[in-house]
């Protein structure tokens, strides 16, 4: 009988809940269809004075939970202690096939720097899942810009392969960082249809219901989106509402003072923090169309959970957002920082309401690819074999 693949998938735990936390969840589950599954969860990602969003820090948010068929660790903290004594001694037991790593912070480069080394101790093959190639806030620390890109560079030449969600992020990657010999899979992001719930009806007929949602970022372009609101017409303001629901970071609270400055101000709801699941599915159950007007950005949580619901979405085309909603029929792109052609956008929108849209995203291809890892023989990190996954040989983000 053969042996099914062992798979360690390291990310975000619940503590500091964010999209990663969602994403190693669901991505742990797809996997334990067809191997054995580990979970080793970051626990507390930094000293809590230091996390924009510290007020909610430990609070029970999320609903969603661990396939049972997956071992959970929750897990390893920052400052280490105990902790990642126990998950260094988990992967020793369990002799992973692959080691994967959701990589989007630079908090946890020491942690996964020292997992790499026993998990390399013992065999395992070592996969990097990129979801950001660097945090905008952290880029922008003096001197933690400069660390986490050299200790991240350390990592990436410990791996044996590498995922990203889009070909725009593989050119990306590879434009950053010598990954010679290596793999690069483009694998699309899965669908966040744990948040999929019955339309509700508004209470106003002909009232087209906006929704943005999301954390409110320098990055996020919320303030373009409130712009867009305020150029319309006293007349067409009349017939759309607009909720912003997002947790304010990094001290940006441009788009708070628009709103209130806005002469539509009576049209905008705005829920300013981090809310819980059940929330979240009950502001897209109600919202008739989604608008996420970002600057860059390499994937979106907010948009999967759109598309999941079948809703129309205004994006802006950037980064690998384009390919995400490019075979999503509700999709309206935008250009970015471009408030006339968000306005635009909203106009055309309440056409598109009614409409059911099909999300095609499933997480099939990050499962394969994972498997692929686990099944090709070994080679050193950085050589130059050609094995099945080797640049040019099928299935590599070109």
């Amino acid at each position: 009988m053969t042996r099914r693949p062992r798979i360690c998938v390291v990310g975000s735990g619940w503590r500091f809940t964010s999209g990663i936390s969602y994403f190693t969840c669901r991505l742990s589950g797809a996997l334990a269809d067809r191997a054995d599954v580990t979970a080793i969860l970051m626990r507390r990602l930094l000293p809590r004075r230091f996390y924009p969003g510290r007020e909610r820090v430990g609070r029970p948010l999320a609903a969603l939970a661990y396939d049972p068929r997956v071992e959970v660790f929750d897990g390893v903290d920052w400052y280490w202690g105990l902790g990642i004594v126990r998950a260094a001694r988990l992967i020793r037991c369990t002799r992973p096939d692959v080691l994967l790593l959701q990589w989007w912070t630079g908090t946890v480069l020491h942690s996964y720097l020292l997992l790499v080394l026993v998990a390399r101790s013992v065999g395992t093959r070592i996969v990097v899942e990129f979801h950001e190639i660097e945090d905008t806030g952290e880029a922008r620390l003096p001197l933690v810009g400069p660390v986490v890109s050299r200790l991240l560079r350390a990592l990436l030449t410990r791996a044996d392969g590498f995922l990203v969600h889009s070909e725009f992020d593989a050119s990306a990657v590879r434009h950053t960082y010598d990954l010679t010999g290596r793999p690069i899979r483009v694998v699309p992001h899965g669908p966040y249809d744990h948040h999929r719930a019955a339309h509700r009806p508004g209470a106003e007929p002909g009232v087209c219901r906006l929704l943005y949602f999301g954390t409110i970022r320098p990055y996020k372009g919320v303030e373009f989106l409130v712009e867009a609101f305020g150029t319309l017409t006293a007349a067409e303001a009349e017939r759309y509402r607009l909720t912003v629901v997002g947790e304010t970071w990094e001290g940006w609270t441009r788009p708070l003072e628009l709103i209130e400055s806005s002469p539509h101000r009576d049209r905008i709801t705005l829920v300013n923090r981090y809310v819980s699941d059940d929330e979240i599915t009950g502001y897209f159950a109600e919202a008739d169309a989604v608008v996420l007007p970002y600057l860059r950005s390499s994937a979106s949580g907010p948009l999967h959970i759109a598309m999941s619901n079948g809703l129309p979405v205004i994006v802006t085309s950037v980064g690998g957002l384009t390919e995400a909603a490019a075979d999503y029929g509700g999709a309206i792109l935008v250009p970015p920082a471009d408030a006339a052609a968000l306005a635009d956008a909203l106009r055309e929108v309440p056409d598109r309401i009614g409409a059911q849209y099909q999300d095609r995203h499933s997480w099939e291809a990050n499962v394969e690819a994972l498997l692929d890892f686990a099944a090709a023989e070994s080679h050193p990190a950085g050589s130059q074999a050609r094995g099945p996954h080797a640049p040019g040989s099928g299935g590599v983000g070109r």
